[in-house]
């Protein structure tokens, strides 16, 4: 098993840029339009609605955040200039001036105060993904038009980093606005670089350059993005030249695209792609004994659950599926980011002793499974849950893989559908994942929005808790890696792979600027010089 170091694509210092807030006016290449091919199928036009890279990435050229992250996720100025903490439970954040939204309307800190309370308050389950963010926010106002205060119940050391994740809405005339409302109604209205044109959901956004933007210039008129889930109609598209770029390109089309003359960026990717259990139903569907008969869910028992970890093969899935564009993963995030814990390295299968705990479990013939995850959503997806299904027969254990389009598989994910599932999920830092992925669901703290498996650990949550409450630096990061250790000890997901994310694009693209976020936006794309 190859095992990469996960930061050897992150840029080098010279490339780094504050996305959305940069691009570079070359000429006659700005009357082009930029058509993009992305594996991103923008859900709705709310951009609080869900804490979703489809959302995020595209809703990027029209709404900004306050704080941005760079390649090597570093903290950078947006519509914050500055920002301090006041107090152990205040902060201050200096507005940037001469900043507008698209109808015209100065941007001010009452349009942050709305944005918070939008989130914090209004928004419910299932929407409201971003509460977490803004959970322990006590009060918010504006001491002037550029000056945000925020209080909050206790300290929060990374509140300026929660920050790189919201976008800031323009306060209407009364009242907060709705998910239905933005959908249906007038065109979304941001501060970004991109005005909306148009938007068929699942299928198509347009938008269209915004002259009057704060920033410098954006190099394309006109982008439009095809919403194209299929990875084989993204790499066709991309080779007839029915798009410039097409993000999310299988590994195994490196080669041949390379070939045909396109270009091929890639970088380690802050995420984890993983496989979750549903701990907290008694009896489940899609599991059953050897004979067929119903049986009580098998992994609530943590003996179940580092067996199918111990015979789970990461090497085929890193070396064949994602052909080397990927790292085996122990835990949330490559190792030797800030906040890993140095203890936990990938292990090679160990098909005997995982075998011998099923059998202390008490299923020495294993049993059967129905194994559920996304088609075309992540980079080997679909091929991965045949490779897993081919490992955990070795130990008995018979896979029946269930792969859906990402809509699909996410409303039925959401509903409790499935006992054992392929994810993936990013973030900005180790404790933003940990906090939403493997800490008890707890609406009041904003906890475990992504812990669709309903795990509950208590003494992990007091010390990711402990570890929240520090100052960033090495004190924090130790607290956050001892506080992985106990949480993977327990085995409540199997980290599988932190996949590369490769974007390629044709001749009418000069270059691509990538960020280990995953974000495919315009303001990454510089045009070609002619």
């Amino acid at each position: 098993m190859k095992l990469r170091n996960p930061l050897r694509s992150f840029l080098p210092s010279a490339l780094l840029i504050v996305l959305a807030v940069w691009s570079v006016p070359l000429g006659p290449a700005q009357a082009q339009e930029l058509r993009i091919a992305t594996s991103y199928k923008l859900m709705t036009l709310d951009p609080h609605y869900a804490n979703l890279n489809e959302n995020t990435s595209l809703l990027s050229h029209i709404y900004e955040r306050l704080v941005y992250q760079d390649e090597r996720l570093d903290l950078k100025p947006g519509l914050a200039v500055s920002w301090r903490a006041m107090s152990g439970t205040q902060w201050e954040f200096k507005l940037r001036e001469h900043v507008r939204f698209h109808d015209g309307s100065p941007f001010t800190a009452d349009d942050v105060v709305y944005t918070i309370e939008r989130i914090r308050d209004f928004l419910k389950p299932p929407s409201g993904g971003f509460r977490s963010y803004v959970s322990e926010i006590k009060a918010v106002s504006a001491s002037d038009p550029l000056t945000v205060v925020i209080d909050t119940n206790s300290n929060v050391p990374n509140l300026p980093l929660s920050f790189s994740s919201i976008f800031v809405m323009h306060r209407p005339g009364q009242g907060f606005q709705t998910t239905e409302e933005l959908n249906a109604g007038s065109p979304p209205d941001g501060t970004g670089p991109y005005k909306f044109e148009s938007w068929s959901s699942g299928e198509m956004l347009k938008l269209t350059r915004n002259d009057d933007y704060w920033g410098r210039r954006p190099a394309w008129s006109a982008v439009t993005f095809r919403i194209i889930e299929n990875p084989a109609a993204r790499v066709a598209a991309l080779t007839t030249g029915d798009v410039d770029l097409a993000d999310a390109i299988p590994a195994r089309d490196v080669a041949s695209l390379k070939q045909r003359g396109a270009k091929i960026e890639s970088v380690s990717a802050a995420r984890v792609n993983f496989l979750q259990f549903n701990l907290e139903r008694e009896t489940v569907p899609g599991v059953t004994g050897k004979s067929g008969e119903q049986i009580a869910n098998p992994f609530k028992n943590p003996l179940v659950r580092r067996a199918l970890a111990m015979a789970t093969d990461r090497g085929i899935l890193v070396d064949k599926i994602l052909a080397g564009y990927g790292t085996a993963a122990a835990q949330v995030f490559p190792g030797g980011l800030p906040g890993t814990s140095e203890n936990l390295k990938p292990e090679a299968p160990n098909y005997d002793e995982a075998k011998a705990l099923l059998a202390k479990a008490g299923f020495p013939n294993g049993f059967n499974v129905v194994l559920a995850g996304p088609t075309g959503r992540y980079p080997g997806d679909g091929e991965s849950l045949q490779a897993i299904a081919q490992s955990w027969a070795r130990i008995g254990v018979s896979v029946q893989p269930a792969a859906f389009p990402f809509s699909v598989f996410n409303t039925k994910r959401a509903s409790g559908d499935y006992v054992v599932w392929y994810g993936g999920t990013s973030g900005e830092a180790v404790d933003i994942i940990l906090h939403a992925l493997l800490a008890s669901p707890n609406p009041e703290r904003g906890t475990g929005a992504l812990n669709f498996g309903h795990y509950r650990n208590e003494a992990f949550d007091a010390m990711l808790a402990k570890a929240e409450s520090i100052q960033e630096g090495p004190e924090r990061n130790k607290a956050l890696a001892d506080a992985t250790d106990v949480v993977m000890a327990d085995q409540p997901i199997i980290p599988l792979y932190h996949f590369h994310h490769i974007v390629g694009y044709g001749p009418r693209v000069g270059s691509y600027v990538m960020h280990p976020r995953g974000w495919t936006t315009a303001m990454q794309t510089l045009p070609a010089t002619e």
